[in-house]
């Protein structure tokens, strides 16, 4: 008797063995999605942006010994406040070069514009980090370094699309309450959030499966696959053979993907959220139901303040005046050092 139910429990674990790695092996996502018109994110406000002025880049090094990059925007009169602002997937930080450069020339803040590992013109291993949670340490490792270079007032970690889902992420972790408030713009806040149009608007095109059998295996403490890619993005053909197609990130892997978005329990990272923060968003966003934030927000943290602005895509609140006149006004509220 007990040789047959240790027998029948060896089969069910040997099938549930085989169904795991069927779905880790057999699925994954397309190496290069060719979008109709109507099937991505509109870059033309991304890609039109004149970056006359573009500082150059500035090295750091991370806590792994990596050399990333960010660009510096300054003036004086800045009262010491410091703003971080952190691009959405596939692209880089020369997408804010807009709204970076109006901000300083304002005499708002000191802004600081990073290439996240894995992106940008020469990452080490394009779409990858080491491990999950790496995002996370790179950005307070930045901070730090900041710090370290006598910028020590009122620091703002802002994010756009991603890039604002791993700002909510970095709040609900270990270094959430090194940052004095945040920004965040079209936040990801999950596949399935009430605010998340089905894939991202076409943008995202996710191997669930793989996914899937990733999440299950890292559950069980095995994450030996997760340098597996398990997205990739529908980027359009006027970024890929334009100028600035050397520098887009097509592909992640398990571990970017993860690290880049907040827990699966998004709103516990959004409870975490006590500093204030500003979310705008454009009525015409391609890949996120701009209304629906506030209500799903604020069910975990009352810290904010919600903008929807008309007539503004997904990658236009970035660029667009009415979203730079929007960031400067709330920017304007937080404390100065001077």
């Amino acid at each position: 008797m007990i040789a047959r139910i240790i027998a029948l429990i060896v089969a069910i674990l040997a099938a549930f063995a085989a169904v795991v790695v069927g779905l880790v092996a057999f699925s994954r996502p397309p190496e290069q999605p060719q979008p109709a018109a109507d099937e991505s994110l509109d870059f033309s406000a991304a890609i039109s942006q004149d970056l006359a002025g573009l500082p150059e880049p500035t090295s750091w090094t991370a806590r792994d010994g990596t050399a990333l990059v960010y660009r510096r925007y300054d003036r004086e009169g800045t009262g010491g406040r410091v703003v971080i602002l952190v691009h959405g997937s596939g692209w880089h930080g020369m997408q804010f070069h807009a709204m970076a450069s109006a901000l300083a020339r304002r005499g708002l803040a000191t802004v600081i514009v990073p290439d996240l590992r894995g992106h940008g013109r020469d990452p080490e291993r394009r779409g990858d980090v080491d491990h999950i949670g790496q995002l996370e340490e790179d950005l307070a490792d930045l901070i730090g370094h900041l710090r370290a270079l006598g910028l020590d007032g009122h620091m703002v970690l802002g994010g756009h699309s991603s890039g604002g889902g791993l700002v909510i992420r970095f709040a609900g972790g270990p270094f959430g309450k090194i940052a004095d408030g945040f920004l965040l713009m079209a936040p990801f806040l999950k596949y399935d959030a009430p605010t998340t149009r089905p894939n991202s608007g076409g943008w995202a095109r996710p191997a669930t499966p793989r996914i899937i059998g990733l999440s299950i295996l890292n559950g069980l403490g095995i994450a030996g696959f997760n340098h597996l890619p398990v997205i990739s993005f529908a980027m359009p053909r006027s970024v890929l053979d334009g100028p600035l197609g050397a520098t887009a990130t097509t592909r992640y892997s398990h571990r970017m993907n993860v690290s880049f978005a907040p827990r699966t329990d998004f709103g516990a990272d959004l409870a975490a959220m006590t500093a204030p923060f500003l979310l705008v968003a454009g009525a015409k966003d391609e890949a996120f139901i701009a209304e629906a934030y506030e209500v799903t927000i604020a069910e975990h943290t009352d810290a904010g303040s919600y903008r929807v602005l008309p007539g503004i895509s997904h990658l236009g609140i970035v660029t667009d005046p009415a979203a730079i006149n929007a960031v400067a006004t709330w920017l304007a509220t937080l404390p100065r050092n001077d």
